[in-house]
């Protein structure tokens, strides 16, 4: 291994150190000060494999030295800080680079890359700020250099972690040995065994069979791999879509850059809702932020992030932010330190190179499909086994020796089993993996397409969701006065020098506690064109008041101390601000503290409000909280955010930065406030929405709003998108009390049926999911209309338990950090691609377009169950039960064998395929929205219906058919009644009927030809016919453009020409034993085709009347 190393600096140690990586442009050394000791050059080695320096050359110095930085000297040099400074003694340093051949020591039986000593062995949380900092060569407030950022990059690489390599040997078995594969298997061995050494002389046609059905395995193994490659790629896709940005500060500029550019040194902002993009030490924090590791621990409760440590492990420490977990309230500020494969979830992803899937519903499903299919394949194998065995081997052994019974035996394997299900159903899947991406859809997992098509409730989210998440302030005001804002613009921008005005205070206020800043990059662009960093409610508050006054000049003049930001469960924001000129840590130094949030979660800790009549405060009585209620509901009336702006002063007992402090101030800035004003803002319906939930309706899935807003803002938006229809006001908790009591006792019908639902609707804050009980839930699960408002992220994901328990499949959107318990709880969770790294995180599916794209979505996902149900219907009367049932006739009644096992090969893998491939091209047959979502506990893939359709219908139809044409052929040409071929047994030989074995051989060849070629002509009949479940072919043809399917003619052109090559082409004649079929049983199989059409058209007209 070729490393470059460097000769750096001077310094008094000979250890390997592992933490302490000095960055080579700065020279600033990352060792301790020097007590005692012996001088020594360092050289410092670079090796991405070691991550560690490495000191290699020593050089004695007799006495002990205490080494310091000297400033002003030329290049980089230290001298003895225990005697005067003189540069004329100093040591300069030296760079010199070279490259030698390094051998890595092994420890016999340790792991390379041993992550738990690794991590116990750093030190960085340890450190202090100002030594981290000089170890990184960065600062808090500058970050680093560009140039250094870029050497850093290129010594440790991209901020990426690489994905684990596939074990490719266990998918290969999987391909080959899964499903109908296994007992495939079986029947090469059993035919190689019939070739030889069992047949003497060796039997070429039990050798071609075996190679046909390997072809068959391998082409199933094949199209598996295809399609976990082709829908691999567009699940995996999602991640190359949706980039991972972070805000770090580089060069004293605030910007937004990939995470996979981020360096080691950089300093990172974090904020709710985001998710961390290296191991990064914390320097600063709001003193609230707190971070979900489950992602790493497993374990659901938040780690409290601070800027201390007490002496934990790298691991545990909580001013260490671990990459890949993420915020879940407040903000903070912090270092790199590790990037990609050296974090922590770098290095676990080394070790989990194994992911254990759960299975998928279509999974599952086809699972049960295959075990129905192989236990009816052994049951029958094993009964002709035993036959033989008590019967036929003893009284008909001529009839059927050991290789003509196993031979049978692999006839009902090769018949039972549709080989080319497998095929169709890989088909289908990356069928509709490629039509999700065309709608915009981005499944993880193709099981949550077919699981949206089952979904009965919805449970959305309002911002950003069903709303642009654009907002803009609509409405300002205090207790005694409101404006609108383009009224509170003027009026302020009218206002005269002199003593402060409640709109002065309002303004203030505004900016002060204003979680958003304008993104530097964008600072020149006009208002309207910045960019902001933070959420849409501090921005859109940010926008109003820049655009008449300077926010940035407030700021600058105000030292802020301390900050609690929003978040979903306490619902406001606060920030302190010390009132002095300059900073100071005293514990009584005089803070102004601004509250913003809730109303109606403030208002009852306000005392005062300051007047817009007076200018003036005025105490908060009853008077003026009717005031500020009533204007708080108009406003929510009208479809507004209402939000409370306060204020406070106060002098802490504690000292500022402590965590008394933060505790302190967290809970006394909360009391004796006074009421500065009130802000209204309005965040639009996307337009989509109001379509989109119509959709749903008519899909028969409820939708619900569950969001943090306030109730009566909550319910106008509803009934702006029509989630409420109601003219009448909604029923509350009472009237959910007053509905239990008159229940009726005993177990409740389901709610899946309309008839069943309360039809109103309801809206419930979080103060009253608080008192539900159990019982209370089986009425609110009833109700057609929800609306959930005021809830918080736990009281979102009960809503969600609550209605998965009563027998409802549970869609959650959601875009935010709040919605992140429920929609991974959820069925199928559902994120918009605008929304937080934690939504799409834990999100099944994210919408890359307009909301709308859901709806496509749950079509798509009972498309997918419709045609492959199709399929199957298709492929089992000729796959599986035409091809039964001569062996059955040949085994027990002794009639030469109708079909022989090659033919049966070809039906299932070739003639079959083809037309049963373009079934998964069909579109709708009817509007799939009108029909209810589908039960997925009853409602199986494989039901009783299709099995008695495909096998006593369709099936047995074709089976009786074929067998007449293959009787009838025997009568025509060779002059054998049908009653003489029955018990035959070993009748059938040289001398039956003057024929000699050769004749009859040939009779029983065309015979086999007769019966393949009449099943797949009778197919196309079962193909016009399945491909409608409700329809006519009069009211749904394949030639009309509402249903037009060309790919139908194709694949029975395909199938023809098939059956033409195998029973006409002599090389195939010779190998595998077929012969030429007369011209009229080409032509006659065709009106008992339309026959079959026929009657299942007086089927579907039976069922419908």
């Amino acid at each position: 291994m070729v490393c470059r190393i460097q000769m750096v600096y001077i310094a008094t140690t000979i250890n390997r150190t592992k933490n302490n990586r000095t960055p080579e442009s700065k020279g600033v050394t990352a060792y301790s000060p020097v007590e005692r000791g012996n001088l020594v050059i360092v050289i410092r080695l670079f090796c991405r494999d070691f991550d560690c320096l490495v000191n290699l050359i020593c050089l004695p110095i007799k006495h002990p030295l205490k080494l310091r930085p000297v400033s002003g000297a030329p290049g980089l040099a230290y001298h003895d800080s225990s005697s005067p400074a003189n540069p004329n003694l100093s040591l300069p340093i030296g760079f010199r680079t070279l490259s030698i051949q390094v051998t890595e020591s092994q420890h016999p039986g340790r792991p390379r890359d041993d992550v738990v000593n690794f991590f116990e062995q750093l030190t960085y949380h340890n450190v202090s700020v100002e030594k981290l900092c000089g170890m990184f060569a960065t600062t808090a407030d500058h970050g680093l250099d560009n140039v250094v950022a870029s050497r850093n990059i290129q010594r440790d690489g991209k901020n990426t972690i690489a994905k684990a390599k596939p074990k490719y040997i266990w998918k290969i078995l999987g391909y080959l040995f899964g499903g109908f594969c296994s007992i495939l298997w079986v029947g090469v061995v059993i035919f190689f065994i019939c070739w030889r050494p069992l047949s003497d002389p060796p039997s070429p046609t039990n050798l071609a069979l075996a190679i046909v059905i390997i072809l068959v395995i391998l082409s199933q193994a094949s199209f598996s791999a295809f399609q976990d490659w082709s829908t691999g790629r567009i699940m995996n896709s999602i991640l190359d879509l949706i980039p991972s940005e972070c805000v770090v500060i580089r060069e004293g500029k605030t910007s937004r850059i990939p995470a996979a550019d981020l360096a080691v040194g950089d300093v990172v902002m974090l904020s709710v809702g985001n998710k961390v993009p290296a191991d990064i030490r914390l320097i600063d924090t709001s003193g609230d932020v707190r971070f979900d590791r489950a992602v790493l621990t497993g374990e659901s409760e938040e780690i409290e992030g601070n800027i201390d440590s007490q002496g934990e492990t790298f691991l545990e420490a909580p001013n260490i932010a671990l990459m890949g977990t993420h915020v879940t309230n407040g903000h903070a500020k912090g270092v790199v330190v590790l990037t990609g494969g050296r974090t922590v979830m770098g290095r676990i992803s080394k070790l989990t190179n194994k992911t254990q899937m759960k299975p998928t519903l279509i999974q599952q499903e086809i699972t049960r499909f295959v075990r129905i299919i192989i236990l009816l394949t052994i049951v029958l194998g094993l009964s002709i086994v035993i036959i033989w065995l008590a019967w036929l081997h003893r009284d008909h052994k001529p009839f059927m020796n050991l290789v003509a019974m196993l031979n049978d035996v692999m006839g009902c394997v090769v018949a039972f089993i549709p080989e080319g299900m497998p095929i169709a159903v890989t088909l289908t899947l990356s069928l509709i993996a490629r039509r999700m991406k065309a709608i915009q859809v981005l499944p993880k997992s193709l099981s949550t397409v077919e699981t949206l098509g089952c979904v009965t409730v919805i449970c959305s989210d309002k911002t950003g969701t069903l709303t642009q998440n654009k907002m803009s302030v609509m409405s300002a005001g205090f207790v005694d006065k409101t404006f609108t804002a383009q009224e509170f613009q003027e009026d302020f921008t009218n206002l005269s020098a002199g003593e402060p005005t409640a709109l002065q205070q309002l303004h203030r206020a505004a900016v002060l506690c204003n979680g958003a800043t304008f993104d530097s990059a964008t600072a020149d662009l006009p208002l309207e064109n910045r960019e902001i960093n933070g959420d849409a409610t501090d921005g859109a508050i940010l926008r109003f008041i820049e655009s008449f006054g300077n926010a940035s000049a407030i700021r600058a003049s105000s030292n802020e101390i301390f900050q609690v930001p929003f978040n979903s469960r306490n619902k406001w924001m606060m920030t302190m601000h010390d009132k002095s000129s300059s900073p100071s840590s005293e514990k009584k130094s005089t803070g102004l503290i601004f509250v913003k949030g809730a109303p109606d979660v403030l208002i009852p800790s306000c005392t005062s409000y300051f007047s817009a009549l007076t200018n003036d405060i005025q105490p908060f009585d009853s008077t003026a909280r009717a005031k500020l209620v009533a204007t708080q509901e108009k406003w929510s009336r009208a479809g507004q955010r209402v939000i409370l702006l306060c204020m406070r002063e106060y002098i802490p007992y504690y000292a500022v930065g402590t965590n008394d402090f933060s505790t302190e101030i967290t809970k006394k800035g909360l009391e004796e406030l006074t009421v500065v004003g009130i802000l209204g803002l309005m965040d639009p319906p996307r337009p989509e929405s109001a379509g989109t939930v119509q959709e749903c309706r008519r899909a028969g899935v409820r939708f619900f709003m569950v969001t943090g807003d306030f109730g009566l803002t909550a319910a106008a938006i509803a009934r702006q998108i029509g989630i409420i229809t109601t003219h009448a006001e909604p029923d509350s908790l009472s009237d959910v009390v007053k509905q239990m009591n008159e229940m009726p006792s005993g177990p409740l019908p389901s709610c899946r049926d309309p008839a069943n639902r309360i039809q109103k609707s309801l809206v419930l804050e979080g103060k009253d999911l608080v008192l539900l009980q159990e019982n209370h839930w089986d009425v609110v699960t009833r109700y057609e209309e929800i609306v959930f408002a005021r809830t918080t992220p736990e009281q979102k994901l009960n809503i969600v338990n609550s209605f998965q328990k009563r027998d409802n499949v549970v869609a959650v959107t959601g875009d935010g950090v709040n919605d992140a318990p429920a929609l991974k709880a959820a069925d199928v969770g559902v994120a918009v691609v605008t929304g937080s790294d934690v939504a799409m995180e834990a999100a099944d599916l994210v919408l890359m377009g307009n909301f709308d794209s859901i709806v496509g979505g749950i079509r798509l996902g009972r498309l997918v169950f419709q045609n492959l149900q199709k399929v199957i219907a298709y492929l089992l009367p000729a796959g599986s039960w035409s091809e039964a049932w001569p062996v059955i006739i040949n085994a027990y009644l002794g009639v030469p064998l109708p079909l022989s096992s090659f033919l049966m090969v070809i039906i299932c893998c070739f003639t079959d395929l083809s037309p049963c491939l373009s079934l998964i091209m069909e579109k709708e047959e009817f509007d799939l929205l009108t029909l209810p979502p589908r039960n997925h506990k009853k409602d199986h893939l494989i039901n009783f219906k299709i099995y008695t359709q495909a096998y006593f219908f369709i099936g047995m139809m074709e089976t009786i058919t074929a067998h007449a044409m293959f009787f009838f052929y025997m009568w025509k040409y060779a002059r054998i009644p049908a009653r003489d071929l029955f018990l035959a047994f070993e009748k059938y030989s040289d001398g039956f009927h003057g024929y000699t074995q050769d004749e009859l051989n040939h009779f029983n060849a065309v015979g086999q030809g007769v019966y393949f070629v009449t099943v797949v002509i009778l197919q196309w009949g079962n193909l016009l016919s399945v491909r409608n479940k409700r329809l006519s072919i009069l009211q749904a043809d394949p030639i009309r453009k509402q249903r037009r399917n060309p790919w139908l003619l194709v694949g029975a052109i395909i199938a023809f020409v098939i059956a033409i090559f195998v029973t006409e082409v002599p090389g195939i004649q010779r190998l595998f034993g077929t012969a030429p079929v007369p011209v009229e049983f080409w032509l006659i199989p065709l009106p008992l085709a339309l026959g079959i059409l026929c009657m299942d058209e007086i089927r579907k007209l039976y069922l419908i009347h």
